[in-house]
């Protein structure tokens, strides 16, 4: 029923605020949709995926070069945007799955800062520092509006196939692996294929959520593939459960409008979000909605052996 309620607020944002509230909604939806992909190799999937944003950018860039350079029909680039952040993905995860935790997310660092780099100096194909500007949008989509709604859909049918690929046979495989990957080896499990289908699915997640982006704005640049947004999203997931489905969600809408109002007022954003990083440590280290579930689990537990 909450959830009902949600999506019918949702589809009326439009009709009821300005512009710029619709703009920042849409921006909660992709941001959602970026840190909701990362939780599926993190939080369910036990991998450290410490640069989930060059796939991001990946999907970005893809669908901006295909509409600014080539003749090829809109609904095209949308689909490569997510086919080549999946690639990216197979390929760094088929150089970066060998490895476990840590090393596993520094060595991912290290490849996503060379993509990041070639981005960023290739000035001739992808604008360098400049980055691509005034994506020609298709017009059906190009109004603050049919940018929110068309975020809103392709979101929502995202969010829901998430839902189902954690809910599957692999998606409790894959969980059975970040709580014991050499009890899940020892029962048959190939725990590095299912490790890197995971993170296959997680880079063409990311991949939509970047082309969103594109969608929404207008513009990309080459922050998107860097490292320090791949931390803000890394703490969005922390921020709001990242052992549950919606926490990330949770999460991107908090840093979203804390980094949008907030900013009005300092240019020290990311010294708030250390603050938030540390509180987060010490007060809420199973995130917002993961303390509400852990709470109303307690409770629920607690009346049952009070009836008993």
């Amino acid at each position: 029923m909450l959830l009902g309620a949600a999506l019918v607020a949702l589809f009326l944002v439009p009709s009821c605020l300005p512009r710029f509230y619709i703009y920042i909604f849409s921006l909660i939806l992709v941001t959602g949709l970026l840190a909701t992909s990362l939780n599926l190799v993190l939080g369910f999937g036990g991998l450290y995926q410490f640069h989930h944003a060059v796939f991001y950018g990946t999907g970005a860039y893809t669908l901006a070069l295909l509409l600014m350079k080539t003749h090829l029909p809109p609904w095209v680039g949308y689909i490569a945007a997510p086919v080549s952040a999946a690639l990216l993905s197979l390929l760094m995860g088929v150089i970066c799955v060998r490895l476990s935790k840590l090393y596993f997310g520094m060595l991912q660092i290290s490849l996503g800062s060379l993509v990041w780099v070639i981005v960023y100096r290739w000035y001739d194909f992808t604008g360098g520092d400049n980055g691509i500007h005034g994506i020609p949008i298709p017009e059906s989509i190009s109004s603050t509006s049919g940018a929110y709604y068309f975020t809103l859909a392709v979101s929502l049918v995202c969010l829901g196939l998430m839902y189902m690929i954690i809910n599957s046979p692999f998606g409790h495989t894959l969980q059975s692996i970040r709580d014991n990957p050499e009890r899940s080896a020892a029962v048959g499990v190939d725990v590095r294929r299912h490790q890197l289908i995971g993170l296959i699915l997680a880079g063409a997640f990311a991949g939509v959520a970047g082309s969103l982006f594109a969608t929404v704005e207008g513009n990309v640049f080459p922050e998107l593939l860097f490292w320090t947004l791949s931390l803000e999203v890394l703490i969005m997931c922390l921020l709001g459960g990242w052992f549950t489905f919606w926490g990330p969600m949770l999460g991107a809408a908090i840093i979203v409008l804390l980094r949008t109002f907030v900013g009005i007022y300092t240019d020290y954003w990311t010294l708030v979000l250390g603050v938030i990083l540390m509180l987060l440590i010490f007060f809420l280290p199973d995130g917002v909605l993961g303390f509400a579930v852990k709470k109303t689990r307690q409770r629920t537990s607690q009346t049952h052996a009070e009836r008993l």
